[in-house]
């Protein structure tokens, strides 16, 4: 039975596997940064893409390898690239699509990290972004130009808990010839594939639930294969022939693997932001336990949503199902049949200093910026994630100072009830 014909289950916990020399069951960490070459032939052809195979750990790594392949199979995408953070994955990836002029249209509700990096870092390379509302899809279609190289947006937004409609948003991208990236951290592939909706490129952070422990700082990029960079005159850089290769047109010559060979034959090389080696062996053992640890997430996100739901003290949880603004209830139906995740905001009447007062109060939660671990977590965006955003942006992006985030994780789900209730009294 191939890979693709496994069940995902299976495929977290073998994908990627390949015998090793020493009999190892589990992949090896292959902590070396040079490989040998055959001859001097074997060499060239290394070097000049006409052949595939390690050259040097900052491009390729057996251990980095498995895990790239076990990613593309979870994810159903036909390649992957591991990059040392989730923002180096954005980094790279969008360096295959835009050059210095070109822009590209972004969901306002982002992760406050990625709002700055697109919003400012990007202007650096001449790349300007066009926010535009996840929720408005017509807002979006508008924000497109002749200039446009791609749309970006989260599955499930942080720290607002918006399900994006990728199937409505990716026909938008594709009627003006462009790919959607689909930033999938949250959900993961155990709970939502955005490929099977359209999507062209899936980023995700390692950090978070994929790793789920706080460990191991990483991103990846998962290839679909699908799009047709030669469809029109968009793509240059995946097209037309690259100098640095002698003339390769990565399009032309490597296929539906453009976009993969290129993120790592030039973004690897010239970023130089590879995922260690070390990184990619614990995110991989994390990843066999992955489907069983978003049950639980899933489990104990619903408990404690509808608890603060229900309390007096609590104006709103921005959680798909109590949402009452939106269609949320609707695209959660269609992208979450068996749950969402649990990550999510809550507003309490008591605003700021009745946030601060829960953040400081509770035991079980750890107040530290990060989520998807297997400790509840909890946060103030407005004055630490979202800090750097202006006020109109933190209201965009549902991280106004009234706002806290939560991460609910793996602790028995009434434990965590009673920990948030013996504070909110208090409040």
């Amino acid at each position: 039975m191939s890979e693709n014909k496994q069940k995902f289950n299976t495929s977290a916990v073998h994908a990627g596997e390949a015998p090793d020399a020493t009999g190892s069951l589990h992949v090896p960490i292959y902590h070396n940064v040079s490989y040998s070459f055959k001859d001097s032939g074997h060499a060239e052809r290394l070097f000049g893409l006409r052949e595939f195979g390690n050259i040097y750990t900052r491009l390729m790594n057996p251990t980095v390898g498995a895990l790239q392949q076990r990613l593309a199979v979870l994810e159903g995408g036909i390649g992957a690239v591991a990059t040392a953070s989730g923002h180096a994955a954005q980094l790279t990836a969008l360096l295959n699509l835009l050059q210095a002029g070109d822009e590209i249209v972004a969901a306002k509700e982002l992760y406050g990290g990625s709002i700055n990096q697109f919003g400012h870092t990007f202007k650096q390379f001449g790349w300007n972004t066009v926010f535009r509302s996840v929720y408005d899809l017509e807002g979006i279609k508008s924000g497109i130009t002749n200039k446009t190289k791609a749309l970006f947006i989260e599955s499930y937004s942080n720290p607002s808990g918006a399900i994006a409609d990728i199937e409505g948003i990716a026909n938008i991208a594709h009627e003006a010839g462009i790919p959607l990236v689909v930033d999938n951290t949250i959900p993961t592939a155990s709970l939502l594939r955005p490929i099977e909706y359209g999507a062209d490129i899936v980023l995700a952070s390692l950090t978070k639930f994929l790793t789920g422990n706080s460990t191991t700082l990483g991103g990846i990029i998962i290839d679909s294969g699908r799009f047709d960079w030669t469809q029109n005159d968009k793509f240059s850089l995946l097209v037309e022939p690259d100098q640095s290769y002698h003339g390769i047109s990565f399009a032309n010559d490597f296929k539906e693997l453009a976009f993969t060979v290129r993120s790592i034959a030039v973004g690897l090389r010239d970023l130089g932001a590879p995922l260690a080696p070390h990184s990619a062996f614990t995110t991989l053992t994390a990843i066999e336990t992955l489907p069983l640890r978003i049950e639980k997430h899933i489990y104990n996100g619903a408990k404690v949503a509808e608890f603060l739901h229900k309390h007096p003290k609590v104006a709103e949880v921005y959680y798909p199902q109590y949402r009452k603004d939106t269609n949320q209830q609707t695209l959660q139906k269609k992208y979450f049949p068996n749950g969402v995740p649990s990550v999510f905001s809550v507003k309490l009447k008591g605003g700021i200093e009745a946030g601060e007062k829960l953040i400081q109060g509770v035991k079980l939660f750890s107040h530290v910026a990060n989520i998807g671990d297997s400790r509840s977590l909890i946060i103030h965006p407005a004055t630490t994630t979202h800090s750097q955003l202006s006020d109109q942006q933190k209201e965009e992006s549902f991280s106004s100072p009234g706002i806290v985030r939560l991460s609910v994780g793996l602790e028995d789900a009434d434990d965590l009830i009673a920990d948030l209730d013996n504070v909110l009294q208090t409040v």
